[in-house]
């Protein structure tokens, strides 16, 4: 399989890159943790709608873009809208999100009144309510009115639980449908990850040639060298898997579900340890609210559980593979 990237592919990889650094700073990560509306990330969703129509193009384009957007942690809808809403909502337009998940939390169909997991349900116009069974799916598009936010370790990205509406009104859903939308989901939020790993990485990395300790920058001590080159290595494999995974769905490939899975799993992989050895490297300042660091652990670890944990996801695969 090429894994090289076309010229308009480098183009939107680079387009992104210099979009983002611009309009996603970290100081907007932080107002919009702390005024908690849509009032901080405003001005970025401005310029992301623009971007949302490559939720309907090839995988692999999309998660260029998502690349970039988890190296800045960017907030907002994008995701929830271009990744989950927009597949299911059909001629729906606006801002949404997708309520799936019951208690337990796992992103599978089940009947249950209330929904978990349902992202930025108080950024967006919408809700695409997934009730009913496995194997008899039905949706409904509804408002995003009785809903409670959910403390959770990212505070970038809100979750909340969200009560289906008594008067929904639902019509049948593909179960082939449904479960190609998850894939590409898991694949979409797996590539949002590596961005994600690689500003970690990358700063890590930076902070270690300038951080001196009895003289010498700690980057010269063989400990952090083994460090830094462990999370070079997972971050690489995890895009390898990811980008493998993104263009066997764009084939249609009979592999993709399994590749999928094995994208979720890799790229949480790559975030926790990208983050363990990123906060060993960086000390005890790493710990502190002013520096940006806990930004990208929060996004890092928050992500490895959205979706289905890494854990979750290994367990399905080996469904695929041993049944």
């Amino acid at each position: 399989m090429d894994f090289t990237l076309t010229e308009e592919q480098v183009l939107l990889r680079a387009t992104a890159r210099r979009l983002l650094s611009a309009e996603c700073p970290p100081s907007l990560v932080r107002g919009h943790i702390q005024d908690r509306s849509l009032a901080g990330p405003e001005g970025l969703w401005r310029h992301l709608r623009e971007w949302t129509a490559l939720g309907a193009g090839p995988l692999t384009d999309l998660c260029l873009f998502l690349e970039e957007t988890g190296a800045v942690a960017a907030p907002g809808p994008f995701f929830a809208t271009t990744v989950l809403w927009a597949p299911l909502a059909g001629h729906h337009a606006g801002t949404g999100t997708v309520a799936l998940a019951g208690a337990n939390g796992e992103w599978t169909v089940n009947g249950e009144p209330v929904k978990t997991f349902v992202l930025d349900a108080d950024l967006v116009e919408r809700v695409a309510f997934v009730v009913g069974t496995e194997d008899r799916p039905r949706l409904g598009i509804g408002a995003p009115g009785n809903r409670r936010e959910v403390g959770m370790l990212d505070p970038s990205r809100r979750v909340f639980e969200v009560t289906v509406p008594d008067d929904l009104q639902t019509t049948e859903l593909d179960p082939s449908t449904l479960r190609e939308l998850l894939a590409r989901a898991w694949v979409a939020l797996a590539a949002e990850m590596l961005g994600t790993s690689r500003w970690i990485f990358d700063h890590s990395l930076e902070y270690a040639k300038h951080r001196e300790q009895f003289g010498r920058p700690i980057g010269s001590f063989q400990a952090l060298q083994h460090k830094l080159a462990n999370m070079a290595l997972v971050h690489e494999r995890a895009w390898a898997a990811v980008y493998y995974a993104a263009m066997t769905i764009d084939a249609g490939d009979p592999e993709r579900f399994r590749a999928a899975h094995v994208a979720k799993a890799t790229a949480g992989e790559a975030a926790r340890l990208c983050g363990k050895d990123g906060i060993q490297i960086h000390g005890g300042v790493g710990f502190t609210w002013e520096h940006d660091l806990h930004l990208f652990l929060r996004r890092s670890f928050g992500s490895e559980h959205l979706l289905g944990t890494t854990d979750w996801h290994y367990d399905q695969l080996a469904d695929l593979v041993l049944v």
